[in-house]
């Protein structure tokens, strides 16, 4: 787009709008998201993927609603469940609590949800939570882009914009192509509206 009207930029210019401008951009879409949607009664799909920073593996937490829209991501060290009640807390602060959670089977999560008092609303299976597996695949793609990621502040920041950026413009539902270019203008228009 930027081609398009003769202006010549550099990499570490867009890097720097992205640092500068994504957080913001990401933060107003989740609250409006939050403004306009009931996530309480919805279903939550968690998962959890391995990444690797400066050869050290680390966790990304990720809670996806029964849509396929990330709704949260988190970062961790570790994987048990001092983790898992943390990203649960997290979430459900924001969020509320949904009324079933689909898991794998790591235990950490039945540990941190009876802390919480919410196990009997639990779901296991194993092809369940295709939903969470699914929503990796594009934080996957950027991070081979990217050629992966040197620190975890820079990791936790990421996430959380693309995330809320990807879910804005990428409709995941199985419809039209009218109604997916109606949604896709709404989306520009409100995009617009963020960044004037």
């Amino acid at each position: 787009m930027l081609h398009e009207r003769g202006i010549d930029i550099c990499h570490e210019t867009v890097r720097f709008w992205w640092n500068r401008f994504g957080p913001m951009f990401a933060a107003e879409i989740r609250k409006r998201r939050v403004e306009h949607h009931s996530y309480s009664s919805w279903r939550w799909h968690l998962d959890e993927v391995f990444v690797r920073i400066n050869g050290e593996m680390h966790y990304l937490w990720r809670a996806v609603d029964h849509e396929g829209e990330v709704l949260e991501v988190f970062v961790t060290k570790r994987r048990d469940r001092k983790a898992a009640l943390k990203f649960l807390k997290r979430a459900m602060k924001r969020y509320g609590q949904p009324k079933v959670i689909v898991t794998d089977r790591l235990r950490s999560y039945r540990a941190a949800m009876n802390v919480i008092g919410n196990a009997a609303d639990q779901e296991c299976g194993r092809w369940l939570n295709n939903r969470a597996e699914n929503s990796h695949q594009p934080f996957r793609r950027r991070e081979g882009a990217m050629a992966k990621f040197r620190d975890v502040k820079t990791l936790q920041k990421f996430v959380s914009a693309h995330a809320s950026i990807h879910n804005h413009f990428l409709e995941r539902h199985l419809i039209d192509r009218n109604c997916f270019k109606k949604r896709r203008s709404a989306a520009l228009a409100e995009w617009h509206q963020l960044a004037a």
